[in-house]
């Protein structure tokens, strides 16, 4: 008889040491049986203090939307960097696919751009599995295009036209020089990016829509790189770290269209792009917000990295990756005056 469950389910293995002692009392005399028992707390002490992460030490696995590997590689390194016992397995999947893991509990965590519906709580909650929802970041959608295509700007009315497939060739779209049918290319099926256009204007029907799913981020960027008519969906802080050098060879052969939300622009200072100024100002239209969503029951590695993020540096990677945290890096700066006598 082996438990591998953790401390909240010691009433669970008091019940069973108690049925046991019934059994062995109608065999064995009791000194026989106190050895049993003691040897039982002896194990159950040993596998739950030794098997238990915490904030400093332990291996847990993470599931995150694979548009945001950057940001997620970058605050888990620096984690590990900082307590060398911390080991983080990231799972890089469609939003979709990482909620699964999350409900599955395969995943410790998972790092996605929505909530959990009601029913999917209710799954952790039967599982005996704790919810915790921690908003981190504002993220934006990049639309992108080739080099070889020169149209950049583009208004919410069009989108939304291209997504209900009334506007099907880029020489529809006002001012537009190119022309052909849209592909719109995005990483996954499953993806948050393409949820997120979805629900941004209530398609229900893709099957009208030329897409295209190239399998990642990444790919989607190579792909619209070498096709004019593609016009892809990524998460922008694979192109928005200016410190790495992948970011500089990811931006090449690529423009980043501004998005007006008003269906006339007078101008171009009323067309928005994802990066970090216009996202503080709340001024780009196909913003959201990145959540970290954990099912840990204690004190572990999972709620240490939620706390690392929320409260310490983990803000200031998040800004340096191009996003906006949701708790700001506090910084102090000291004022002196200094007076000729």
């Amino acid at each position: 008889m082996v438990y591998t469950g953790d401390i909240g389910h010691g009433k669970v293995w008091m019940e069973i040491i108690f049925n046991h002692y019934l059994q062995v009392m109608k065999r064995r005399s009791s000194i026989g049986f106190t050895a049993v028992l003691m040897s039982a707390f002896l194990y159950m002490g040993c596998n739950t203090s030794e098997s238990l992460d915490n904030p400093r030490q332990g291996t847990i696995t993470i599931a995150a939307d694979e548009s945001f590997q950057p940001v997620v590689s970058a605050l888990t390194r620096a984690y590990e960097g900082i307590y060398p016992d911390a080991h983080f397995n990231v799972l890089y999947r469609p939003e979709q696919q990482a909620v699964l893991a999350l409900l599955q509990d395969s995943a410790r965590l998972a790092i996605v751009t929505r909530e959990l519906t009601t029913k999917e709580k209710d799954i952790i909650s039967k599982q005996e599995g704790a919810y915790r929802l921690q908003h981190i970041a504002i993220d934006g959608i990049a639309l992108i295009t080739s080099k070889a295509n020169n149209d950049s700007l583009i208004t919410m009315a069009e989108l939304e036209q291209v997504f209900k497939g009334t506007i099907t060739d880029w020489s529809q779209l006002k001012g537009s020089k190119l022309t052909g049918k849209i592909t719109l290319v995005f990483d996954d099926a499953n993806s948050s990016n393409l949820g997120f256009m979805l629900k941004q204007f209530n398609v229900d029907d893709v099957t009208k829509l030329r897409i295209f799913t190239a399998g990642s981020n990444e790919k989607v960027i190579d792909y619209v790189r070498s096709n004019p008519q593609a016009l892809g969906f990524i998460g922008v802080n694979w192109i928005s770290d200016g410190d790495e050098s992948i970011t500089y060879e990811l931006s090449k052969g690529i423009h980043v269209l501004g998005v007006s939300d008003k269906a006339e622009p007078a101008s171009l200072e009323e067309y928005y792009q994802p990066f970090q100024d216009d996202l503080v100002r709340r001024k780009y239209p196909l913003s959201r917000k990145l959540y970290i969503i954990s099912r840990e029951g204690f004190s572990g590695l999972g709620g240490g990295l939620m706390t690392y993020i929320a409260r310490d540096v983990g803000g200031l990677i998040i800004q340096k990756m191009g996003l906006v945290p949701a708790v700001p890096y506090p910084r102090e700066i000291e004022v002196q005056s200094k007076q000729n006598f």
